[in-house]
């Protein structure tokens, strides 16, 4: 007996509770592993956290050493001359535009001024009734209608000068027509350099090597009536330069203010050179 019940001068937490109980039971060997089952849940997670963190990191080193080495092209790019802002040139494609048909002049009535002479009117005279009327008027008290005369009518007045009236014929303006002289210029909204701006900016300068220097261009495009782009051209010795010029060009959806004669708005062909510098 004494074997069987052996005392235990320092008992745990564990077994204080469960003296004098059926340990069998299954609460009793939870309580005694909770520590152990408690490390080693620690240490997995721990482990799996670890390896969740870590993985997008492998994967973008790995990614990093596949991937191909580029180059880089530093591009520097300068401002246009002043002087070049806006050049008017006549296009060597098109032929001159035709003359302006002539200016008619208003047909006009023209009335002479003509101040008829004054003529002095007739005296009318009216003769004495006969003797024999004379001796059949009675007098007394009671009135009687005597001879009228007519009544003098002045002569109507000479008619006065007339007012002549100049009519300003303006030529007409046609719609279809591309001119390159004009009374108000397209404009940009926000100015030519901001324009320019824009070009630059979207400009890819991948499509070049880098070595090719000081490279220029001339790009015309038709700023239409509503003031949309279109017939855009490069003319330069580079033609993917040219070719990066037009597709920038064309990015740019901003609607410009189409250039007007006489106030109405007409088709405008406009001129841009264009400068940049690759090292």
């Amino acid at each position: 007996m004494a074997d069987e019940n052996t005392y235990n001068s320092s008992p745990g937490l564990d077994e204080i509770v469960f003296e004098n109980r059926n340990k069998a039971y299954g609460a009793y060997d939870l309580r005694t592993s909770y520590r152990s089952m408690l490390t080693k849940a620690f240490i997995l997670g721990t482990v799996l956290f670890c390896i969740a963190a870590i993985t997008p990191f492998v994967i973008m080193k790995i990614k990093q050493m596949q991937a191909k080495e580029t180059t880089e092209v530093n591009a520097n790019l300068i401002d246009i001359l002043p002087e070049q802002e806006q050049i008017i040139e006549q296009p060597k494609d098109e032929p001159p535009p035709p003359p302006p048909p002539p200016k008619e002049e208003p047909k006009q009535e023209v009335i002479q001024n003509v101040v008829p002479e004054p003529v002095k009117a007739p005296k009318v005279e009216t003769p004495p009734p006969p003797i024999s009327e004379q001796l059949k008027t009675t007098t007394g008290v009671v009135a009687q209608e005597g001879v009228k005369t007519p009544a003098y009518a002045p002569p109507p007045p000479p008619p006065g000068p007339t007012k002549s009236t100049t009519v300003e014929v303006k030529p007409q303006v046609s719609a279809t027509q591309v001119y390159t002289e004009v009374e108000q210029l397209a404009e940009f909204p926000g100015g030519i350099n901001k324009f320019r701006s824009s070009v630059q900016n979207n400009f890819d300068t991948g499509v070049m090597d880098g070595d090719e220097g000081v490279v220029k261009t001339t790009i015309t495009f038709v700023v239409e009536r509503d003031g949309s782009i279109t017939d855009i051209k490069a003319e330069g010795p580079n033609k993917g330069f040219n070719s990066e010029a037009i597709r920038t060009v064309k990015s740019v959806k901003n609607k410009w203010s189409p250039a007007k004669i006489n106030g109405q708005a007409v088709r405008y062909r406009y001129r841009l050179p264009l400068t940049m510098q690759f090292e």
